[in-house]
């Protein structure tokens, strides 16, 4: 429904009420500014009550208004240019102390994340990680500072990790190359999403390899092939998405996977803090 709201509403414009053409036309010309309205608010704008506004979302096929409204914010996140992006946050977060908006809009994702994300997905995707014989890490744009630190963290546990690089298309493939049915590939994908990580998910699917999903949405495009989906909270926090949701799930992660290998990993560790010493690569306390 979300990515077909646009559509939907052209296609039935014909056949709606004149109080629903009203709502139909500020939505597809405006909506950007009519995701984060009230209903009350696009009511009062396009000359119609309220209670019309709440009707047509539910005549559409959603089961309100506050659903209707995340798919057109759904929408403004894979559509919208920097500038409009940095226009809509500001009308959104307006005057005030910034600071104490943004931080608090971050620690709701988190929960909202917390409420959402599928326990067993997670877990199973614990098992998945340690148990695969080669584990390939990839984000694009944005998402590649949360493949980065994900790789961080599993190459002090792990020796059979690949970061896939995505300078260019056949690069991307190129790694993936040797990828078998005995891998899993852990695809990060928040909007606007990359069509190379979209086709890096569907040829890990097509040679069988495990794929586990890290994403906003299930319906993003990275989610139909994979084998756990980890849904994490984003929202728009300027011409860039807030991550902190995301980066607390992939936290998550690391400590599960930590746990589940620490009687493994006990010498591992020792012989790195041994070398870390040897070649002072942490500054020491005076």
């Amino acid at each position: 429904m979300t990515g077909d709201l646009i559509r939907l509403l052209e296609e039935r414009l014909p056949s709606f009420s004149k109080g629903q053409k009203l709502i139909a036309r500020y939505l597809i010309a405006h909506y950007d500014k009519a995701a984060y309205m009230t209903a009350a608010r696009l009511g009062a704008l396009v000359g119609v009550s309220e209670s019309t506004v709440v009707r047509f979302a539910i005549e559409l096929g959603f089961e309100g208004y506050p659903e209707m409204q995340k798919s057109l914010q759904e929408i403004i996140r894979s559509r919208l240019t920097y500038n409009q992006r940095i226009e809509v946050t500001n009308n959104r977060l307006g005057d005030g102390d910034l600071l104490e908006k943004v931080l608090l809009s971050d620690a709701e994702k988190i929960r909202a994340t917390l409420d959402s994300v599928s326990r067993e997905d997670f877990y199973r995707a614990i098992d998945r990680i340690v148990t695969a014989e080669k584990i390939y890490i990839m984000g694009v744009r944005a998402s590649a500072a949360l493949a980065d630190f994900l790789s961080y963290g599993l190459n002090l546990v792990f020796d059979n990790i690949r970061l896939v690089k995505t300078t260019s298309g056949s690069e991307v493939f190129e790694s993936l190359f040797p990828m078998t049915d005995r891998d899993v590939l852990i695809a990060i994908s928040f909007p606007r999403y990359s069509s190379r990580l979209v086709n890096a998910v569907d040829y890990a699917h097509e040679i069988g390899a495990d794929v586990i999903a890290i994403t906003d949405n299930a319906g993003s495009p990275i989610a139909g092939h994979a084998n756990e989906l980890l849904v994490a909270k984003s929202d728009m926090a300027s011409y860039i998405d807030s991550l902190t949701a995301p980066l607390s799930l992939i936290n998550a992660l690391i400590v599960g996977i930590g746990r589940k290998k620490q009687a493994e990993i006990a010498d591992r560790f020792d012989k790195l803090e041994r070398l870390w010493e040897e070649y002072d690569v942490y500054a020491k306390n005076k």
